[in-house]
Parts: structure tokens; sequence; C-alpha cells
């Protein structure tokens, strides 16, 4: 049976903003949903998640049936934090601390810890740091046996060059810990109740201390400031640039990558430099993305081509397409095969057919487009009258003529022409030329303005 209680009041004063710092995102996604995401691999545990500063946005994202809430009003240290999730705790259970500030822990990581508990023993996560400055020191005897956790403020000359440092996360005995953290003094030079006290607690009592340690600090640090923000973030993004190419993704440089969500694809996908993936993404065999895309929540087909500088947000591509450069595929966009959208634009809930070209300057909102369509530069469908979102269809082997406006709710027919520069109101049946546009006057002897 697992209690994890996760440590999410803090106010984060060094991130300088309005947001609770656990509310801000590594990866596209809050901190603190890195963490449950790593809670809820253990299995069958109850999370236990203790707020405080900006407690109702907390709640108001993560309300869960296996989270419940614990309000810590008054922020007085690690271990007073703890000691108000001790009326929720089962009994006989094995408890798990977590930290909502500290994101990419791996659930496996976890799992080690928390087979560390037994009836004569707790666990302790500890890494091995470059720099331990901030970090409690862990203390250990001749035997090597850990005895104490000696906080930076309390540490002597001698205990700062230790370089094993504590990560703040353990399992403990739901007993134990019931036991220890009445017992917590904050006569220290923070005046805070220490979780890290518990430590010469258990070993007073015999229990052993039993460590896994990290080596890879940035598996267990924390978020205080934006610097460490951005430290994460790129380690994150790197990562997730590592796994893309073992599964055969070319990059063309990992370090200029970021997926903010999740990211599927397929063999021989091709990413250029400087794009961005958000929520989930679906990329075919043999998609190339070229440079600067911002790509997020759809599913684009084998082959298709996405070109500089495209904007696409909850489209559904098949194979073959060809995006941009420069276009905005916004969300209900749907794609047949082969269809192209060319430069400049901008298509919403949009319908367009197996080889249908829309190839310059134009926006197209609220339509079916049938197949073989052909969509001229500076082509308008008015679908908005300021009230009402009205829809236009075109159909297969249609031809649209440059500068047209296609004023909805219209019907184009099939194989039916619209002449440039019409604004066309009502339908054009099939095979038919429509034109509607003012007679042209040609006015002899014209004289331009002159400047006075």
């Amino acid at each position: 049976m697992l209690d994890i209680v996760v440590l999410a009041a803090g106010q984060g004063t060094r991130m300088k903003s309005s947001l609770p710092k656990v509310l801000h995102p590594i990866g596209g996604k809050p901190m603190l949903g890195h963490v449950l995401d790593s809670a809820r691999q253990l299995g069958d545990a109850k999370i236990h998640l203790v707020v405080g500063h900006g407690s109702e946005r907390v709640q108001e994202s993560f309300a869960a049936a296996d989270v419940d809430f614990v309000s810590q009003t008054e922020q007085l240290g690690t271990g007073h934090a703890v000691q108000q999730a001790l009326p929720v705790l089962r009994q006989n259970s094995t408890v798990l601390i977590l930290y909502g500030d500290v994101p990419l822990t791996p659930s496996s990581l976890l799992k080690q810890l928390v087979d560390c508990v037994s009836e004569d023993s707790m666990g302790l996560l500890t890494v091995n740091l470059k720099d331990p400055t901030g970090y409690g020191r862990i203390i250990r005897n001749d035997q090597h046996d850990v005895v104490a956790i000696v906080e930076q403020k309390d540490a002597t000359e001698e205990q700062l060059v230790i370089r094993e440092g504590n990560t703040g996360m353990m399992a403990v005995a739901s007993e134990d810990l019931k036991r220890w953290l009445p017992a917590l003094s904050a006569e220290n030079a923070q005046g805070e109740y220490y979780l890290t006290d518990i430590i010469a607690m258990a070993q007073a009592e015999g229990k052993r201390i039993v460590t896994e340690k990290v080596e890879n600090e940035y598996l267990v640090q924390g978020v205080n400031n934006r610097h460490q923000q951005a430290q994460l973030e790129r380690y994150y993004q790197l990562s997730q640039a590592e796994q893309l190419m073992q599964a055969g993704v070319t990059l063309l440089d990992p370090e200029r990558f970021d997926c903010r969500g999740s990211l599927s694809v397929g063999r021989d996908v091709v990413i250029d430099v400087n794009c961005v993936f958000e929520g989930d993404v679906i990329l075919g065999d043999g998609v190339v993305v070229g440079a600067n895309c911002v790509i997020g929540n759809c599913s684009i087909g084998t082959g298709t081509q996405i070109k500089p500088f495209t904007s696409i947000d909850g489209a559904q591509m098949a194979e073959d397409c060809d995006i941009g450069p420069y276009a905005r595929v916004r969300p209900g966009t749907v794609l047949a095969k082969g269809a192209k959208l060319g430069n400049f634009v901008e298509t919403k809930k949009a319908n367009i057919g197996e080889g249908s070209k829309v190839n310059h300057l134009t926006y197209i909102g609220d339509s079916d487009i049938g197949s073989k369509v052909n969509v001229g530069a500076g082509t308008i469908t008015c679908n908005y009258d300021g009230v009402n979102k009205s829809k236009t269809t075109i159909g297969d082997g249609a031809f649209i003529g440059s500068n047209s406006s296609l004023v909805a709710p219209v019907t184009i027919g099939a194989g039916a022409t619209v002449g440039a520069g019409s604004t066309v109101t009502s339908e054009v049946p099939d095979d038919h030329l429509g034109v509607a546009r003012g007679k042209q006057r040609n006015i002899k002897n014209w004289k331009r303005p002159v400047k006075q």
C-alpha cells in the first residue's frame, strides 16, 4: 500500500511570477504534472498534494479521483509540510515523499526508492554533485552508513566539502513517520522544521537508511528560478531529441528542437531547425518538416512536405500533401491525399479534397472543397457576417479565379469556373462560368493629382 505525498505549497518567490511555481512548464507541461505522471506509474497509490500558495489554481489544474489536497497555511519547512498530511496517511502504508518542483525524476528510480522500505529500513535518494552549494549534505560514518543530513546553513567547513547531496525524496513506513514528525524541532539556522532531521531519528532507533544514488543531477534537480527552469528545459528537450534520433528521425540540429507534448514518428522523418511540436502530433513515414515550423495536435500523412515557417494546429493531413511556406493551418482543417496549400494561405474548418490546390495568399474557412479544385491567388471565403458563420461548398474540378470573394453560404458546382475578381453571392451551377464584377471604364486624358 503506497501513499505518495507531493509537496507543492511553496510560493517560488525567485521565479518573480504570480503563477504558482509548480505550474510553470517544462516541455509544455506544468512541473507538477511531470511529478504526478511519474507517481501514477508506480501503480495503485493514493496521492496527497500539499498545497499553499496559489492553492486554488493548483487544485483546479490537478483535481482527480486519485488526488486529495492537504492545506499548508504557513510555510514552516519541509517537515512541517509533511506533518499536514499525517492525518490522511493510511496505517501500515509506505510513504513516498516527492516535490512538485522536481519534474524529471523517472518512475523507475522512484520504484527503487520505495523498494528500500522494510520493517527496519527506510529509503533515501541522494545525488553526487559537481557543486553541492545549497544542498543538504549526506553525513556517513566510518562504515559508510548514513547517520544524518546537515543543511547548508548549518554545516561546518568540513561538512561543506561533501559532494553527496540530499534530493529530499525519501520513502518511509507510515508508522515511523507518524512517530518522528511530531518530534521535529525548529531550532536551526532557518527556524524551520526540517524533514531531513528524521534521518538522525531513524539512525538513533537502529533503522537502516538505504540509499539510492543518482549520478545525473538533472533527474533530481529542482527549479527555484528562471535560470534553473531554462536549464531543465534544455536538458529535457535534448533527451527528447535523442529518443527521436534513436527511432530513426533526422534532426538537423538536436539543440534547436522543442517537443512540448507527444510526438509519434514513422520511418525516415526529417525535421529542420527551430521546429516546435505541441500537444499530440503524429508524423507518418517520410514526412519532411522545414525550418521554423510550429505544429500542434495534428496527424500528418506519409510523404507530406511541410515547408518553412508554417503553423499547423488541430489539422489532419493525408499522404503526399504539400504545405507552405508561410501557411497557417488552423483547427478543423482536413486535407485529402495530394492536397496543396501554398505560401500565405490560411485555412480553418476546411475539408480540401484530393489533389486540390490553394496556392497563394488565400483564406479558406468553413468550407468543403472537392477534388482537383484550383483556387486562385487572393481568394477568400467570406464565412462570417459579424454574427454567424456560413459554409462555402466547391465541387470537384472547379476553378476559382484570382482575387475572388465567395460570400457564404454559397455553392460552386463541379467543373464550374469563377472569373477572376468576382464577388460571388449566389450559386454557380455545374460547368458554368460565374462572373460578378463591375464593368471596366477607361477614361481618356486622365490627369493624376499633384501635390499642392
